[in-house]
């Protein structure tokens, strides 16, 4: 079977691919678009800031969670430690 590594390459690559994909073809229909050069531009401009915001969204939410889970270690060590004095003390 797939690591996890190398699972996770063939994932992310899928995923570029479909993405540089999507952009070709929204490039491909704003250009042809019946509208003048300034609305494509606005259109443009719109996808390229909506991409930015979601980019960070990702983000913030990636950070968000990996501080929640060196919390948690922080917390289920300390709570460890006191356990185990509490049992050391008990047994002496």
């Amino acid at each position: 079977m797939f690591s996890s590594d190398k699972s996770n390459d063939i994932y992310t690559t899928f995923n570029a691919i479909g993405v540089a994909t999507s952009y070709v073809m929204l490039s491909a229909s704003i250009w042809l678009a019946p509208v003048n050069l300034s609305t494509k531009g606005f259109w443009a401009m719109g996808i390229f800031m909506l991409t930015l915001s979601l980019v960070n969204l990702v983000k913030y939410r990636l950070d968000g969670r990996a501080s929640d889970d060196r919390l948690n270690q922080l917390e289920a060590a300390k709570n460890e430690k006191i356990l185990e004095e509490y049992v050391v003390d008990k047994s002496e």
